[in-house]
């Protein structure tokens, strides 16, 4: 048990103190809880002996002392150590975020979004129930347990034998019941994983489903799964069922041992009437605890469980971390690729010995069919994917000698897939860019040529743009991406087939303000049109991952190669839209 909540270790000695307080008024408590019974043995003893008005108010407020001073010390013990629980819990949440927040896109494209949340959530929850009530109640029944023994002890040996006899029979069905719950519990969560997961998918996916009219076969699908997510909770809920009452009923055989022993005693006159009652007293004190076990065992299991789940993340090494040797070193801009080949984990390489070299304060076009790498060489420029150590260089070093916080400072990146944020547009163009001004944003957007139409919507820059930008065209949203690269002032900027959702008339416009904006800076586009790679100072043609050809605009058209062929067909299909 022990061992499985080693990862834990570290946030319970964060919080010793608070903890070994807790462990004090646990002690306080169930020493005070220890009295009650003998006060009460006592006062039935000595009102045999003659019925006044004094003794029952002596009595009577000595129980109310005692048992208002044990409600002190169990609120402080709730207080700590469930305030404690919240504590770790809120650090493990911190933890979980930051590290996740470091690992690689690959990272991401193996593990699954609903899966993620469902351990940050579900999973996180059950390990502070049993940091929380867990601990708490197992102190309160060990230390109440241990601490009454004597006393029922020293009343009667013999009851106490009798009474303890049925004990052994629950160990034991704590121990049958605690491993088939444990293993219930993550078959349950590792489902709860899978509906979470199915349910973001939907939720991101809404637009697609309804295009496809696949609503009433995703529900079908959701319930399909959401039943099995039932089916295996009610049998976790059954088996539960049977562990209570069966605990109740070892302690009930319990209550009647100890009755008929006990009865017998007094009889024979080997206790005393009040030793009895003080006796029994203790018997149902004892009668929450044991009941609680069936609980905290349910508790345990569950939360070890998913202490397993959450400590596969906090363990996860990100793929692409800052080199020992890495410095905050400034930044050009020149890019080198020397003897370039890539290829992703277990598939055949995507790019064959690439050698490039661009210059700091140049503009480079690359374009090719889909599948050749292009998107995937721009990606290694700010370590999304890893190349092989001395194969991307800037300004002369390997890419590796800088820290990924000052490469990706220096770099405007505008991906493929545009991504934008359930925020404002203000602060989607802001993002990732401190001390921002509004006309600061307001520039980067008329120089992506989207200013206008910002300022058309009823609240402008403050219009809220929905989940992934779902209220903004294709266009829009590309234009606000290049918007948000260009505020970063970067000393690169890489635009992944940027422009694909702008007409050519926009286009344009949105180069010749890029021109004027990034003068002096390393400039990088990929496209699949000539009109967007044509006025870059080179251009690469990348083929089954391979430089084919690479120069100006008119010197890849003199070689009449894969360039001239692009060139032709586009300007063919410009003359029969023309014509149509």
């Amino acid at each position: 048990m022990f061992e499985k909540l080693k990862p834990l270790t570290p946030y319970l000695r964060r919080y010793w103190k608070s903890l070994a307080w807790g462990g004090v008024s646990v002690l306080l408590y169930n020493t005070l809880k220890i009295l009650i019974p003998l006060v009460i043995g006592h006062a039935i003893d000595d009102m045999q002996h003659g019925l006044t008005r004094g003794k029952i108010l002596h009595h009577a407020l000595l129980l109310l002392a005692i048992a208002a001073a044990c409600a002190v010390f169990l609120y402080l013990t709730r207080w700590i150590i469930i305030g404690a629980s919240r504590e770790i819990e809120y650090d493990i949440r911190n933890d979980l975020f930051q590290n996740l927040e470091r690992q690689s896109a690959a990272y991401y494209n193996t593990h699954r979004t609903g899966d993620i949340m469902a351990r940050t959530t579900n999973d996180l929850n059950a390990v502070r129930q049993l940091l929380g009530p867990a601990i708490m109640y197992s102190a309160n029944t060990l230390i109440f347990t241990a601490a009454a023994l004597p006393f029922m002890i020293r009343i009667s040996p013999k009851l106490t034998l009798w009474a303890f006899v049925p004990l052994p029979i629950a160990s034991v069905l704590v121990q049958y019941f605690g491993a088939r719950i444990h293993r219930r519990f993550e078959r349950i969560q590792a489902m709860f994983s899978d509906i979470s997961a199915k349910a973001q998918e939907n939720f991101s996916g809404a637009r697609l489903i309804r295009a496809f009219a696949q609503e009433e076969a995703e529900i079908a699908s959701f319930e399909t799964a959401n039943h099995e997510y039932i089916r295996r909770s009610l049998l976790l809920v059954r088996l539960m069922a049977m562990l209570w009452p069966t605990l109740e009923f070892v302690l009930g055989l319990s209550l009647m041992i100890t009755l008929f022993v006990g009865g017998r005693e007094v009889i024979q006159h080997h206790i005393t009437v009040g030793q009895f009652t003080a006796y029994n007293v203790y018997m149902v004190q004892l009668t929450w605890p044991m009941i609680a076990i069936g609980w905290v065992v349910n508790l345990f299991q569950r939360g070890t469980a998913s202490v397993a789940r959450i400590d596969e993340i906090l363990k996860q090494k990100p793929d692409i971390a800052d080199a020992p040797s890495a410095a905050a070193t400034p930044i050009n801009g020149e890019i080198e690729f020397r003897n370039l080949t890539f290829a992703y984990p277990g598939a055949k390489p995507v790019l064959k010995d690439i050698n490039l070299k661009i210059p700091a304060g140049s503009s480079l076009a690359i374009v090719g069919p889909t599948g050749s790498g292009k998107s995937t060489l721009v990606n290694l420029i700010p370590r999304l994917q890893d190349a092989a150590p001395g194969e991307v260089l800037i300004d002369g070093q390997p890419i590796r000698n800088f820290t990924l916080d000052e490469l990706r400072r220096n770099i405007g990146f505008v991906p493929q897939e545009t991504f934008l944020f359930s925020e404002t547009i203000r602060q989607n163009i802001a993002f990732g860019t401190l001390g921002v001004t509004d006309g600061q944003v307001e520039d980067a957007a008329a120089t992506a040529h989207i200013a206008n139409e910002i300022l058309e919507f009823p609240r402008g820059f403050d219009t809220m743009v929905g989940e992934r930008g779902v209220t903004l065209s294709g266009g829009q949203k590309q234009r606000t991406a290049i918007a948000r690269a260009i505020i970063r002032d970067p000393r690169i900027l890489i635009l992944d087939d940027a422009l694909a959702s702008v007409d050519t008339y926009t286009e344009e416009r949105i180069l010749g303000g890029l021109r004027e904006q990034m003068q002096g800076r390393t400039t990088i586009f990929i496209s699949h049109r000539i009109s967007t790679a044509r006025n870059a100072d080179r251009i690469a043609v990348l083929v089954n991952g391979r430089i084919a050809e690479l120069g100006t605009h008119e010197e890849l058209l003199s070689r009449n190669g894969y360039y001239t062929s692009l060139f032709e067909k586009q300007r063919l299909e410009e003359e029969i839209s023309v014509t149509a």
